[in-house]
């Protein structure tokens, strides 16, 4: 309903004379945009609105019959085995799943979950949706992959209580279409799974549901259902680069989303992350501080760096059209900052004889804009610099280096440091501010001196302790 295509919508109506936002918004929203100075084509935009709600209300109708077929089909062949005692790990991908190098280490959210919350015989299984994925293990519990959160209905008394339920909330939601009422139709999908959660007994469901923060703003309506009946409902960070940069003179608006959220229980890094929630949501769920949380893992080995290796970590600018639907009021991951960021730190390890190790966060292929393309194909000529493959684990590699030097504020430098390696942000522009929450305690060094009397520092000290 919003998001990056209403960014693009606002922003068309912007630039170009006449021309009013299109976009499927609810009379409220309409007023709203109204209000901000925006001409509105209102007609399109009712009309527009109006068929994604019958649209959602079809969808969600279908999503009902889909699950009486499907809870039907499992109880007739029982192929759909309950997996015991489990918890149920949301939105992973393939790189999300146990892969051990050659000493038996994964760095995956799975096992970082088992090892520090669970002890020996309290799961049967730990679970997934990621489709054709191997079985594996964790300390013997099997990994696997199931087809959705919630297992069908096999009970035949389940399944009447659930048609009775569709049909009435499928005529509520029809009634509700012409008297106005948009919120049910839109929610009707949401409804049905939530309404499976309440027809199945306490223990079909997950020990623990666990979301991470690239879905920060929406919380499924089932988990409330399933909170109620015992499962607890857990949304934990992965990365630490969550915040707005300081301004000179104070911090801006948080950005909007973070507000909005409402999980029961937070995993956060530290405590300037913990103070970030309590920030956003105020005294809404309960937040543990736990230390990095592992995410992606690769069992690809890190190869044998140079003693004087270090670890540096950017983000990949992307092509100008993403930043502009963005609709931000400035932009600090340009082509500009992160070229003279590995330019910098590549003159300075070359003057000390040090090695630029570059990992970048993921593949974005032609995504990422095509001037930091063709500087890095630049540096990747150099001697002194080596690229990594983005799928190794970026905690092995720092294991492997003698420092970090990460943009701001990516929580690499947070890795380093809980590794005890030296480990800093690195801004060449000189344009942050050295008291920025957003670093985490990390220091922030500004320009290519800085960074010099820092690198001599540590090779000093390097050379040392060995």
């Amino acid at each position: 309903m919003g998001g990056l295509n209403l960014n693009k919508s606002l922003l068309y109506a912007l630039g170009k004379t006449g021309v009013g936002v299109t976009h499927p918004l609810p009379l409220e929203w309409r007023k709203v945009v109204a209000q901000h100075g925006f001409k509105v084509a209102r007609i399109r935009s009712a009309l527009a609105w109006h068929g994604y709600v019958v649209l959602l209300l079809l969808y969600g109708m279908a999503a009902i019959a889909l699950k009486l077929i499907n809870g039907a089909k499992e109880k007739a062949r029982s192929s759909f085995k309950i997996p015991g005692r489990f918890v149920y790990f949301d939105a992973l991908t393939a790189g999300n799943l146990p892969q051990h190098d050659k000493n038996g280490h994964s760095h995956d959210i799975v096992t970082w979950y088992q090892q520090r919350y669970r002890k020996a015989g309290e799961l049967d299984a730990l679970c997934h949706s990621v489709e054709g994925a191997v079985t594996s293990t964790v300390e013997g519990i099997p990994v696997i992959s199931v087809p959705s959160a919630i297992p069908p209905l096999t009970n035949f008394c389940a399944l009447a209580r659930f048609t009775v339920w569709g049909i009435s909330a499928s005529l509520l939601s029809i009634t509700d279409l012409f008297r106005g009422h948009w919120w049910h139709p839109l929610l009707l999908r949401e409804a049905s799974t939530a309404a499976i959660v309440r027809m199945h007994a306490a223990d079909k469901l997950a020990r623990d549901y666990l979301f991470h923060n690239s879905g920060w703003i929406y919380r499924p309506l089932w988990t409330y259902e399933a909170e109620k009946r015992g499962s607890q409902i857990v949304f934990y960070f992965y990365s630490t680069n969550c915040e707005s940069f300081k301004r000179p003179s104070s911090y801006p608006p948080m950005t909007y989303g973070w507000q909005a959220m409402n999980w029961p229980q937070y995993l956060v890094w530290d405590e300037y992350q913990a103070d970030f929630v309590r920030r956003a949501v105020g005294e809404r769920g309960y937040i543990t501080v736990v230390g990095p949380i592992w995410f992606h893992a690769s069992g690809n080995e890190v190869p044998v760096l140079p003693r004087k290796a270090v670890a540096v970590f950017d983000v990949q600018p992307m092509r100008d059209a993403y930043y502009q639907i963005l609709g931000l009021d400035s932009e600090y991951y340009t082509p500009k900052t992160a070229n003279q960021f590995l330019s910098d730190i590549s003159d300075v390890l070359r003057e000390c004889g040090g090695v630029l190790v570059l990992k970048r966060k993921r593949k974005i292929g032609k995504s990422a804009h095509p001037r930091y393309r063709r500087f890095v194909g630049k540096l990747d000529g150099r001697s002194n610099f080596v690229t990594m493959d983005p799928d190794i684990s970026a905690l092995r590699l720092i294991e492997d280096c003698v420092a970090v030097i990460s943009t701001p504020f990516t929580s690499t430098a947070i890795l380093g440091r809980k590794l005890g390696k030296p480990s800093i942000y690195y801004d060449p522009h000189g344009v942050l501010q050295r008291d920025d929450r957003g670093a985490h305690g990390i220091q922030i060094l500004s320009g290519i001196d800085e960074l010099r009397e820092w690198v001599v520092a540590v090779f000093k000290d390097s050379l040392t302790r060995h």
